[in-house]
């Protein structure tokens, strides 16, 4: 893909399917760098629990986006893509191709579809209103305010979603467009990247859901548990706290349950996680998926990947 100065090649998927051994390979055989799309990885300290590739792992190839927040920051959707849009710029600068691994659906889709954030300031006061009125009235009272203002919104919710109605009507109350028209607005600009994504799945669920499971046996065997005590230590407030991998045994770390419980539902926790990554990745046709369990080694399906971004830049 070197004859294009916009070429971003993606590899995205559930968690443990094997997207950071992917992607450091095609880095390998094209010139690239990773690009880490990943929401928990981009923290200090969560090593562990957030599954960063460690040095043997990166086998040499730069990685960015990696490590670099602290866990108590608040880190949104739009400053990722500002950071990513940064790094991909530099990597083109020096003839490298933009490798982009990781998980998470929203960093993904925002960046290669270019999309644009409104920013508006926080109205806390309306905020807590909006709450209240929740309490007092009933979600339902503020979700049939939301379908008079935004009816196309108004009908993905169900009253259960208290955050993201209330999140709509702020929309409203602080710029005077509805959360629909912002999203059509925001889509108005084309993608500057010349795309080939890859995603990874499994045919049998529960060949990946095994994987899933073993993963997290290994990072207790690794020290997930002290890095989730060290994580709690901190009192973290922002985004991190979030993790999957530690708020699960946080129970534990309290005296509330036993190990083997929170263990559990570490496992179910994870699994349902990679259903809801599928269910977002499976949305965009532009990305060629490949199963794992179709292919009887990791260079089986290296050499599939490659040979479709082959394919690809000839086109």
């Amino acid at each position: 893909m070197a004859e294009y100065s916009n070429e971003l090649i993606a590899v995205v998927g559930p968690t443990a399917s094997g997207k950071t051994a992917l992607g450091v390979e095609i880095c390998r055989e094209f010139g690239g760098e990773v690009v880490s799309c990943d929401s928990m990885q981009i923290y200090k300290g969560m090593d562990i629990s957030t599954a960063k590739p460690t040095s043997g792992e990166m086998r040499g190839i730069p990685h960015h986006l990696i490590g670099f927040a602290g866990s108590d920051k608040k880190f949104s959707v739009a400053e990722y893509c500002g950071l990513a849009k940064d790094v991909i710029a530099d990597i083109h600068s020096r003839g490298k191709v933009p490798v982009l691994v990781g998980g998470t659906g929203l960093y993904y889709s925002s960046l290669v579809d270019n999309i644009s954030f409104i920013e508006e300031e926080t109205d806390f006061e309306y905020r807590e209103f909006l709450k209240k009125r929740a309490e007092t009235e009933g979600a339902k009272a503020l979700l049939d305010e939301l379908a008079g203002i935004d009816p196309e919104a108004a009908a993905g919710f169900h009253e259960n979603n208290l955050g993201r109605i209330i999140r709509s009507l702020e929309i409203y109350h602080s710029t005077g467009k509805t959360k629909t028209e912002q999203e059509k607005l925001s889509r108005l600009e084309p993608s500057p990247y010349r795309l080939v994504a890859i995603g990874l799945d499994a045919r049998d669920r529960n060949y990946l859901y095994e994987r899933i499971n073993r993963r997290v046996d290994i990072m207790l065997e690794n020290g997930l548990l002290d890095e989730a005590k060290r994580f709690f230590e901190s009192h973290p407030s922002g985004t991190a706290v979030q993790a999957i991998g530690c708020k699960e045994l946080k129970p534990f770390i309290d005296g509330k349950a036993s190990l083997e419980e929170c263990v559990e539902n570490l496992k179910m926790q994870t699994r349902r996680y990679a259903k809801r990554q599928l269910t977002w990745f499976r949305r965009d046709e532009r990305i060629h998926f490949l199963y794992i369990d179709d292919y009887g080694s990791a260079g089986e399906l290296v050499e599939a990947a490659e040979n479709y971004i082959r394919k690809e830049r000839e086109r």
